[in-house]
């Protein structure tokens, strides 16, 4: 069965809680149960973790080469400055979507910048908790048909 890990980097453990007026109310707790109804829809299974440590979501992603068939990544504040993770997931060629919350678009212009993006086979952003739905859907429908 196809599996995919949806990893959370720092400071999402807060979600629900932090900034709501950028990040919303529903937790990452709310975020992982809606997740695993919609992968139980789309028949996949389905692993969730969080860290607010480079090094271990850098261990997270080297795990997942051979265990899991996708990964939905959404790196935080990492996504901007971790050559490390841009490496990691280069490395073990685990098919990945970066994925944020808000628009970094339309945020502060250090946010503009990802090295997630470059290796990653799309990105989502700006729809909320309602972007990780969105990414697993994306997902799932790339491993299934390679686009």
């Amino acid at each position: 069965m196809t599996s995919i890990l949806i990893l959370n980097g720092p400071n999402l453990n807060l979600l629900g809680t932090r900034q709501p007026e950028v990040y919303g109310t529903t937790t990452l707790g709310d975020i992982e149960a809606q997740c695993r109804a919609v992968a139980e829809d789309l028949g996949v299974t389905l692993a969730f973790a969080q860290s607010n440590a480079e090094g271990a979501l850098v261990n997270r992603i080297h795990d997942a080469r051979g265990t899991h068939h996708g990964l939905i990544l959404n790196a935080g504040a990492y996504t901007h400055t971790s050559i490390a993770l841009m490496d990691a997931i280069s490395s073990t060629e685990v098919p990945t979507i970066e994925l944020h919350l808000s628009n970094i678009h339309a945020r502060e212009d250090f946010r503009h910048t990802s090295y997630i993006a470059r290796v990653a086979v799309g990105v989502i952003c700006g729809f909320g908790a309602h972007g990780y739905t969105l990414a697993l859907q994306a997902m799932a429908r790339h491993l299934e048909t390679g686009a």
